[in-house]
């Protein structure tokens, strides 16, 4: 039997219980965090915390993250738990006895992860950023305590030819100590402006330079230092630069990631690991919805002494090595053995060969 492009009253089945099962299994989970994460939060919550601001600010947001997050997990425990229940039932045996190939039995498979896939990609990339962005300023209001930066040295490069350096930050008072700000020319120093502090004013978007002196080098090579006491200036580092949690990436849209990115490499950051990370991730999680399908599928078509448990049990099992083994490359970046890009898609190359496998093998 070859699908000519129209679905069969089998195909509307098959993707009837794989959609209708994953939202369930899903729904119940996310039940469940929320759950323990009420019992958690509860004493601070109750402390002057606006019943609308839980509700639409905090656990609104919390959903879509979640079910992202569990997305491809609980796509691989649909499909082993519905296919496990048709293989007990005999239905499999009964549907390739009928003429269907195997390969054709993965068509409304394939069209329900394309669908669940697409849904996982469109969170990802444009609603859980600007929905996590409202949830994190809802847990720095009332959760966490306030951000302290407690860096010291701390150098941006704001463009080729500026440097920003300040030995400390202080984000409640929004001074920086020891600040200087250097432009060159060719690799030369051209200016070099220092103060013992400097203040960000969040009203003008601009620093106010204290107490300062400029050196400036002419092109004959001669020095002249000017001094003042006060100096507004406009340079392209703003508080949020300074006063950012590692997080603040997951807040970013696919178009401000990029961005973002790009931005913190024209400074010169150190490591720009973790923004690339993020950015392949949003795009790997959801493609891995066919790999796990397929060995779901292949896994679970056989009719077995164990049953569904067994097979579910080995769901499981593979499901947490898939998440555990993407969490181990990333550790591969950090150490510098190789890139973002390959450390991300590795766990969905060899997966994939792990579901060819068990598709060859699986029962035709």
């Amino acid at each position: 039997m070859k699908f000519n492009g129209k679905l069969k009253i089998l195909d509307w089945y098959i993707i009837r219980k794989f959609i209708g099962t994953y939202f369930f299994s899903l729904l119940l989970i996310i039940c469940i965090i929320v759950v323990f994460d009420l019992s958690e939060k509860i004493e601070k919550f109750i402390n002057n915390v606006p019943m609308s601001a839980i509700i639409f600010d905090y656990y609104l947001r919390l959903i879509p993250y979640y079910a992202s997050l569990f997305s491809p997990l609980f796509v691989f425990i649909t499909v082993i738990f519905f296919t496990s229940k048709m293989a007990s039932n005999t239905e499999i045996v009964a549907i390739l006895s009928s003429g269907v190939s195997f390969k054709r039995l993965l068509y409304p498979y394939f069209i329900s992860s394309f669908i669940l896939a697409t849904f996982s990609l469109v969170l990802n990339l444009f609603i859980i950023p600007p929905s996590t962005k409202i949830r994190q300023d809802f847990e720095n209001t009332y959760i966490r305590r306030a951000y302290v930066n407690n860096e010291n040295n701390i150098h941006f490069q704001l463009s080729k030819n500026e440097y920003v350096y300040m030995a400390s930050f202080n984000t409640f008072g929004r001074i920086a100590q020891k600040f200087s700000l250097e432009r060159l020319e060719n690799g030369e120093l051209k200016s070099k402006l220092m103060s013992d502090y400097a203040q960000y004013d969040t009203v003008k978007n601009s620093w106010h330079i204290h107490e300062y002196f400029i050196r400036t080098i002419s092109e004959t090579g001669q020095d002249s230092i000017s001094k003042g006491y006060d100096l507004d200036t406009v340079i392209n580092l703003n508080y949020a630069d300074l006063a950012s949690r590692d997080n603040v990436v997951e807040a970013m849209d696919f178009f401000e990631l990029r961005d973002y990115y790009r931005q913190q490499v024209l400074r010169g950051a150190g490591n720009t690991n973790g923004i690339l990370i993020e950015q392949y991730q949003r795009v790997a999680m959801p493609f891995s919805t066919f790999i796990l399908t397929l060995i779901g599928v292949s896994l679970s078509s056989r009719k077995v002494r164990g049953g569904i448990g067994l097979h579910i049990g080995l769901g499981i099992g593979l499901g947490f090595t898939y998440i555990l083994f993407m969490q181990f490359c990333k550790m591969f970046v950090q150490g510098g053995l190789t890139t973002a890009g390959v450390a991300v898609w590795i766990p969905n190359i060899i997966f994939a060969a792990i579901g060819f496998i068990l598709y060859k093998i699986a029962p035709k």
